[in-house]
């Protein structure tokens, strides 16, 4: 995210803002068929106001993609908001001929135990760390080789399942 400009104090907002610059280039590096639909996409549920940070679609998935910004570190109840946000989007935005949204929560931090206990992935959730700088190279390799370490073993995991 060092593109991105910010310095190491900045809000929601500000993350929100510098990402919406670089949209146009930041949608063409996700790859062809995304189109960047809202900010800030007002869901009204039992007369309370949420706000989903941004909201695409998805032409080749036909299904709209929720994103959510956090600046901290991942924490169990972003799964809940998100949720909250997809069955939402799905009740009151999803088309006939789309499949049920997915969403990403970009945090600073994840938190790899408690994405995997939550199983978000089964439904439709993604977790992913942005970096605003990149850390000291040691911490970078070590970070890299965990997680290797992490995909084989889940890689391991999986294979044994399905056998």
């Amino acid at each position: 995210m060092d593109f991105l400009g910010l310095s190491n104090d900045y809000l929601e907002k500000d993350l929100e803002d510098a990402i919406l610059r670089e949209l146009e280039c930041f949608i063409l590096e996700l790859g062809n068929g995304f189109t960047f639909i809202e900010r800030q996409k007002r869901m009204i549920i039992d007369g309370e106001d949420f706000y989903l940070d941004l909201l695409f679609f998805h032409r080749k998935l036909r299904r709209l993609v929720a994103v959510e910004l956090k600046l901290g570190k991942f924490k169990a109840k972003d799964k809940g908001q998100m949720e909250l946000y997809l069955n939402w989007l799905n009740k009151y935005e999803r088309q006939e001929f789309e499949e049920a949204p997915i969403g990403l929560i970009l945090c600073a931090e994840s938190s790899r135990e408690q994405v995997e206990l939550l199983q978000m992935h089964k439904d439709g959730i993604l977790v992913a760390e942005y970096w605003t700088e990149l850390p000291p190279k040691a911490q970078l390799e070590k970070r890299l080789h965990q997680a290797l370490v992490e995909a084989k073993e889940r890689f391991e995991k999986n294979t044994i399942y399905l056998e």
